[in-house]
């Protein structure tokens, strides 16, 4: 799913002269002196002045002098927003999708940022962008993403020109197109954006619209990790693992996946275990590989959900071993691997099901069921455990 763009927290500023007390306020709150900001701005807010309006709901959102109150922020944004504040209408959208100080609803958030972009905002064009391709209080509509895309890309925002590079890479809404998607990638990277800068190392690695370059990729890999993107640095931590455009080093790596992992990131959860079962940039520990796969599986990472299996159908790092719990897992692995893993996956269920019994092969695809229909998959696969003791 496209992210929308937050809440802006700008200090919205008059012209000079045309309220008495306002310049004053907007100084204060650059210097965090945010009871003068707060008494010089509900003063004029309160004699209807919008900028001052929308400055007290960014004081209510961000919590600046006042305790964080979404409601109040709404009440102010929406003072400014009814006349014609384009940041406060784009600021009030946000509120709408996030559901804070309003009950959550996409379709008036639609509302508001197309307020604003009829003010020219770049950001709220952009938002609109990923409200028509997320589906998000719109009929979902590659086109109509396209064009907000170009509207706010046109003017600059960093984050239309990434998305629109991924619109022409994945040929959505437009021509398949490598060489453009490299070429709005490089004009947001040009701005620091992280998105692009992780999807230009992709397209190095791949070869896609550009030479394939390891070293390349490295590059831009690490510009994006540095900030935090946790593809870029699940990336990374791939890319020195089997020593791409680095030399290999898997203590890198593991570096890597870990602050990936703690993003909740499945895929570097799944290979931080497996660099545990094998002992590589780590002490070898299939109980330390195990808690890192059920971090993955329960995810859905359909790799993590095999591994895993194998753990049981070996009896490593597991309470017990179990052939009919490896059998469910490779089952529930099996119906959403990537179709390269498939056969592999499949080949290892056939023949862990020949050593079953027919009741335990029914066991085994009713536990798959389970697991796959469960609200809680870890929860679900300890029962299971549990009542197939010894099988």
């Amino acid at each position: 799913m496209k992210k929308l763009g937050v809440v802006v927290l700008l200090w919205s500023v008059l012209q000079a002269g045309a309220w008495a007390g306002f310049e004053e306020g907007v100084a204060a709150a650059e210097r965090g002196d945010y009871a003068t900001s707060l008494k010089e701005f509900r003063l004029a807010a309160e004699a209807g002045n919008t900028d001052a309006q929308y400055n007290l709901g960014v004081m209510y959102t961000h919590g600046r002098g006042v305790p964080t109150d979404g409601i109040e922020a709404v009440k102010w944004y929406r003072r400014a927003a009814d006349q014609g504040h384009a940041h406060a209408e784009y600021n009030l959208g946000v509120m709408y999708v996030d559901g804070q100080g309003v009950s959550k609803n996409d379709a008036e958030a639609v509302k508001w940022f197309r307020l604003a972009s009829d003010h020219g905002l770049a950001m709220a064009r952009y938002n609109l962008g990923v409200m028509y391709a997320n589906g998000q209080g719109v009929l979902r509509s590659d086109a109509e993403a396209i064009r907000w895309y170009q509207l706010a890309a046109a003017q600059g925002y960093a984050d239309a020109q990434s998305n629109l590079g991924e619109m022409y890479s994945n040929g959505k809404g437009v021509p398949k197109s490598d060489i453009e998607a490299v070429r709005l990638y490089l004009q947001a990277t040009a701005q620091g954006n992280s998105n692009a800068q992780y999807n230009l190392g992709f397209m190095y690695t791949h070869g896609r619209g550009v030479q394939k370059n390891d070293t390349e990729a490295v590059k831009w890999f690490q510009l994006s990790a540095n900030k935090g993107n946790p593809f870029a640095q699940h990336s990374l931590g791939y890319m020195y693992a089997s020593g791409r455009g680095v030399p290999k080093n898997h203590t890198n790596a593991v570096k890597w996946y870990r602050l990936a992992a703690a993003q909740g990131y499945a895929k570097s959860q799944s290979n931080i275990g497996m660099l545990y079962a094998d002992g590589q940039g780590v002490p070898k520990s299939d109980a330390e590989a195990v808690k890192w796969y059920r971090r993955a599986a329960y995810q859905g990472d359909a790799t993590a959900q095999y591994n895993l299996g194998t753990m049981y159908a070996e009896g490593r790092g597991v309470q017990r071993k179990s052939t009919v719990i490896a059998y469910a897992l490779y089952n529930l692995s099996a119906a959403s691997i990537e179709s390269e893993h498939q056969s592999d996956v499949r080949e290892s269920r056939d023949q862990i099901e020949h050593k079953l019994t027919p009741a335990q092969r029914a066991a085994g695809q009713a536990i798959s069921l389970k697991l796959q229909q469960s609200d809680d998959f870890l929860r679900t696969l300890d029962e299971a455990v549990q009542q197939t003791t010894g099988k």
